[in-house]
């Protein structure tokens, strides 16, 4: 009898499957710069009218919050997680999200479990308002266990260079804006799978209601552009980061020149509840919860003193609940707690 690939471990007409189930929910996100259909070697975008645009990309994955995701085969939203860590990277530099590419690996493929991750995948490009141009699914047996996937994503942004958002502008006495989190967005999560690791235990939370610990954790990545972009369209913002590994005491520096330093008010930032449950039963100081998780911040705007009050009002008018944190001084780039 002769081997086939199958025989090997990978179906190719599952392939074909997952490709069709996914391709309805993926052409939602196209649009007329999208010149290409899927099933093309490669993607091809239409840039439009610009002056001197440059280009923004950035790469990302989910990490081992996938594993909750597989253990209560809930698929659906990890998806909006990828497409989040990516466009919320290239929109600190004031960059539109255009298109995505997704990348998923696994042991052995299953069509339907595939097309829900991708359908997570296609929300989150929706929410973004980038085209989800192509992607690679990649069986691999005997590398991946079965039942086991990966996800990973890129994505390209784009933005004239007279509003390139690169730090420079940023000064001494500029004010921090905070943006919250929707929890523990994307990272952290192998200290966060040892704390809570009963997935089925119920927790009544002002921040979600009476819901399951694993459904706590799913919550997906908030995807910040549509609410930024309108934003810059009315007032100047110096520096933006997107709080992800690392905490705002990793990421909040990395927005502004290495001779300034962010200070932030520990008393200011607004604590959801789940991380201040994870600190106890972790028995976790406060200075390592910073350093590891977003704390209820996912996102931060440097802007003008004189503009504090006015884009907060803004922000609020879109439904965020923003407030200030902190201040810029001079330093050794390195972030203040206070």
């Amino acid at each position: 009898m002769s081997t086939t690939y199958k025989a090997s471990g990978v179906d190719k007409e599952e392939g074909y499957r997952a490709v069709e189930l996914m391709k309805k929910s993926v052409l939602k996100t196209h649009n007329k710069s999208v010149l290409t259909n899927l099933g093309s070697f490669g993607a091809m975008y239409e840039l439009g009218q610009y002056k001197n645009p440059v280009l923004i990309s950035g790469t990302d994955g989910v990490g081992t919050k996938l594993e909750i995701a597989l253990k209560q085969k809930k698929y659906n939203t990890v998806g909006i997680d990828c497409v989040a860590m990516c466009v919320n990277d290239v929109l600190c530099h004031g960059a539109k999200p255009l298109f995505f590419l997704d990348y998923l690996a696994c042991g052995k493929l299953d069509a339907n479990v595939a097309a829900e991750l991708v359908l997570g995948v296609t929300e989150g490009c929706l929410q973004a308002g980038a085209a989800l141009v192509g992607g690679e699914t990649a069986e691999m047996p005997g590398f991946y266990k079965e039942g086991d996937y990966d996800i990973a994503g890129f994505c390209v942004g784009i933005v004239e260079k007279e509003n390139l958002i690169d730090g420079s502008k940023v000064k001494e006495g500029d004010r921090i804006i905070a943006i919250p989190s929707s929890g523990f967005h994307s990272n952290g999560y192998s200290l966060v799978r040892k704390i809570f690791n009963n997935y089925d235990e119920e927790l009544t939370l002002k921040e979600y209601g009476t819901k399951k610990i694993s459904d706590i954790l799913l919550t997906p990545t908030r995807i910040y552009v549509k609410t930024i972009l309108a934003l810059l369209e009315k007032f100047k913002v110096s520096g933006m980061a997107h709080i992800t590994g690392g905490g705002l005491i990793e990421n909040l520096p990395r927005c502004m020149s290495k001779d300034l330093s962010p200070v932030v008010f520990k008393d200011k930032v607004r604590i959801p509840e789940i991380f201040k449950i994870a600190m106890e039963r972790g028995n976790i100081e406060l200075n390592e919860m910073f350093g590891t998780f977003n704390m209820g911040v996912g996102f931060t705007l440097v802007v003008d003193e004189k503009d504090v009050e006015p884009i907060i009002a803004f922000l609020k008018e879109l439904g965020e609940d923003a407030y200030e944190i902190g201040y810029i001084q001079k330093g050794d780039n390195s972030l203040c707690l206070k």
